[in-house]
């Protein structure tokens, strides 16, 4: 594994949690392939457009703050993966209730033709 391919990977990683944080959802999706696919529990896999449904609805009506805890990043050739343990607080604008999940996610990242690192797969354990 090249250390700068790891060090992008955390780079992405970084940039991702700041831009859901800031609400930015252009930017995060830039960060992601057009055929992208998340899988959580109890639910039907989310494409690209489904995320950015998602994202809509809760942008601007919470406050998010998250940990992301790397437990390993793995990389082989143009593909690689990463496992994580993340805590979310969520905080409701309009009454300060406040919610914290927990859990493990896998991510997969497809690198691409001009050395970009993309997200392509991610299953999100996260419960509640």
């Amino acid at each position: 594994m090249g250390v700068n391919d790891e060090q992008q990977i955390r780079s992405l990683i970084d940039r991702w949690k700041e831009a859901t944080i800031a609400g930015d959802l252009e930017t995060v999706l830039s960060m992601m392939a057009d055929d992208v696919v998340f899988l959580t529990p109890g639910r039907e896999p989310m494409n690209k457009e489904g995320f950015a449904a998602g994202f809509r609805a809760w942008a601007g009506k919470m406050k998010l703050e998250s940990k992301h805890d790397i437990k390993e990043i793995r990389v082989s050739g143009d593909l690689a993966y990463c496992w994580s343990h993340i805590t979310i607080v969520t905080t409701m604008l309009a009454d300060n209730k406040k919610n914290q999940r927990a859990g493990y996610t896998l991510t997969v990242f497809r690198k691409q033709s001009d050395g970009r690192w993309l997200l392509s797969r991610a299953a999100n354990l996260i419960v509640a």
